[in-house]
């Protein structure tokens, strides 16, 4: 049979509003899903602490992880802690002091990285280095038990590939137990991460506007445009992150109040508003920090 050209016209256009209309639901579903959880989230006041100084907010966040470190340990034999990068590291010296190096069993202790530099694992940007240098190097966690990303994957800058490899060796823990696995969901549950923001509301690397954010399936994702310097970077993906069982969320400085504020405001733009837990999540603030939250929600 021989169509005219305007009866295949006519048929294509039908193909068109079919297709048009399919994805119209879906991405009316999508929005409507995004919508409930944040208006189930702005329902829920976030916790937080507010600290006179930086110094009292680095001994709050010691003792909070130094505790948790002694009730997994004697629970399942094993403490999952997951770390960012930034001030975050010199807050945690505080861990050194001799209260928390014996009470703390450093030998169960499992460090993972929540997002990571492409970069070689001796850069000045590595997240990895800066831990090493600051407070890994100076505690007795063995060497196997310290998850970085692959080294190689890292020296050729191979974000996929990393990405990609950092995956497979969570799930390996979680298969050995060592890592829990979060209800029926099966996405991994650490048992603390220790996390921080930046001015533009990002944490991890999930920046506003970028489509990482929105991931759902996969546990560990990656990034080539980073808006921060370096661009590419692995990162836990926003599931991954609210399955937690404890998540601190430790911000300072002035130059963080207005994302503070926005986060506070229920602005759901930031990916930082999105931070749950299971047990619980907390704002660690200094004062600094927490000064232009609407005095509604101080």
């Amino acid at each position: 049979t021989i169509h005219s050209p305007s009866t295949f016209s006519t048929f294509l256009f039908l193909i068109y509003l079919i297709m048009f209309s399919h994805l119209e639901k879906r991405l009316g579903s999508c929005h409507k899903k995004r919508n409930h959880m944040a208006s189930v989230l702005a329902k829920k006041e976030r916790k937080k602490i507010v600290f006179p100084t930086k110094k009292e907010l680095a001994e709050a966040m010691a003792e909070y992880t130094a505790t948790l470190s002694v009730k997994f340990c004697e629970e399942r034999g094993y403490f999952t802690v997951v770390l960012s990068g930034g001030d975050l590291i010199s807050w945690l010296s505080e861990l050194l002091q001799p209260i928390y190096i014996e009470i703390i069993d450093w030998s169960k202790w499992h460090v993972f990285w929540v997002d990571e530099r492409v970069v070689p694992l001796d850069h000045k940007d590595s997240n990895y280095k800066l831990a090493m240098d600051g407070f890994l190097s100076k505690v007795p966690i063995p060497t196997a038990n310290i998850h970085a990303i692959d080294q190689t994957c890292a020296g050729l800058g191979d974000a996929k590939g990393a990405a990609l490899l950092y995956e497979e060796c969570i799930k390996r823990l979680v298969n050995q137990n060592i890592i829990r696995s979060y209800k029926s969901s099966g996405f991994p549950q650490f048992d603390l991460q220790l996390l921080g923001m930046g001015p533009d509301g990002h944490m991890a690397s999930l920046f506003p506007g970028h489509y990482q954010i929105k991931e759902k399936t996969n546990l560990v994702t990656y990034i080539t445009d980073s808006p921060k310097l370096p661009p590419k970077r692995i990162t836990f993906t926003l599931p991954v992150i609210n399955c937690a069982s404890y998540n601190l969320m430790a911000v300072c400085d002035e130059a963080q109040a207005n994302a503070v504020a926005e986060v506070f405001n229920d602005n759901f733009d930031l990916p930082a508003a999105w931070l749950t837990a299971d047990e619980e999540a907390i704002w660690y603030l200094d004062q600094a920090a927490a000064s232009k939250i609407p005095k509604g929600r101080r």
